[in-house]
């Protein structure tokens, strides 16, 4: 079987089974990110409370709000992202000749000590490339279910809910157009920044790990060289995730679709300004409001992905 298919296996099972397992989590990250009081005035909700509040209106389906599309956004992300990413490593890092035959480039190790196998050792802005690349093209053809996912987690308690997936994509099709599907794009691409720091780093840690040692890596050590580089770039880059919530949480209504009805419609705003707003208002901690939840949710999710 080809490699990249192997990576998208690996990747689709992998995000799988860690989404089911960090589910809650991510419901109280996207609710802290969605929350807009300023820590410490009337209204605002820590962890905790959140927690709480979740529990007190839906009980323990509540924490599992958006698992529907949250699976089916991971698996065709973790697919096309391996996919992608092998690909664009196996193209650029040979050279096909006139005679049909391939020629593997072989790159200056880290060390002086001479040359590492080409099957590992690659530029690092080969990785970058296939990294940001990989990024980008899974965030352009999933963030429609991300912003689904993101609508099921943070619906006022008060509202109709949402049936299931299609019923939610249709409910927002219907009062806010197609252009719904696709807010917060903006801040996700900016995002790739964030692959773009994870998988160069992590590629490294595990040429670190082996260095010294001709065998391969063992899980504890896959587990770590993931953890510790999902961590780096998640708190690097994580204001975009902010951002990109309080984007996908905006309601703009069209043709006055729910005329006559009591559902509130945020103001229109990009990504720059909603950046200053939440400066202005909640101060620089606003954007890394839900960090916390967020390191202890992404580290354990990337690592479990990482490792199945």
């Amino acid at each position: 079987m080809p490699s990249s298919a192997n990576s998208m296996i690996a990747g689709a099972g992998g995000g799988l089974v860690a989404s089911v397992a960090t589910c809650p989590l991510d419901v109280i990250k996207t609710r802290l990110q969605a929350q807009r009081h300023a820590h410490g005035q009337a209204g605002y909700e820590g962890v905790v409370a959140t927690f709480k509040t979740v529990l007190k209106h839906n009980g323990i389906r509540g924490l599992y709000r958006g698992l529907g599309p949250t699976i089916l956004g991971y698996l065709p992300t973790w697919a096309i992202y391996f996919a992608v990413y092998d690909g664009i490593k196996e193209h650029f890092g040979r050279t096909q000749l006139e005679d049909g035959s391939t020629v593997h480039h072989i790159y200056p190790a880290a060390q002086a000590k001479g040359y590492q196998p080409f099957t590992r050792e690659h530029p690092w802005s080969l990785h970058i490339l296939s990294a940001m690349a990989a990024g980008a093209t899974s965030t352009i053809c999933t963030n429609p279910l991300w912003v689904i996912k993101t609508r099921f987690m943070t619906q006022p308690f008060e509202e109709k809910r949402y049936r299931h997936t299609l019923d939610a994509a249709l409910t927002i099709y219907r009062t806010e157009g197609w252009r719904a599907f696709f807010r917060g794009l903006l801040p996700s691409l900016l995002g790739i920044l964030h692959v773009g720091v994870q998988f160069p780093l992590y590629e490294q840690l595990k040429f670190w790990a082996r260095r010294n040692s001709s065998e391969d890596l063992t899980p504890r050590q896959f587990l770590a060289c993931s953890a510790v580089s999902k961590m780096v770039a998640s708190v690097t880059t994580y204001p975009h995730e902010v951002v990109r919530t309080r984007l996908q949480t905006q309601r703009r209504i069209v043709n006055g679709a729910l005329k006559g009805k009591d559902v509130p419609e945020q103001p229109r705003a990009g990504v720059i300004k909603t950046a200053t707003d939440i400066v202005r208002h909640e101060g620089w901690r606003g954007l890394y409001r839900g960090l916390s939840v967020n390191l202890v949710r992404t580290v354990p999710n990337s690592a479990v992905t990482m490792l199945t």
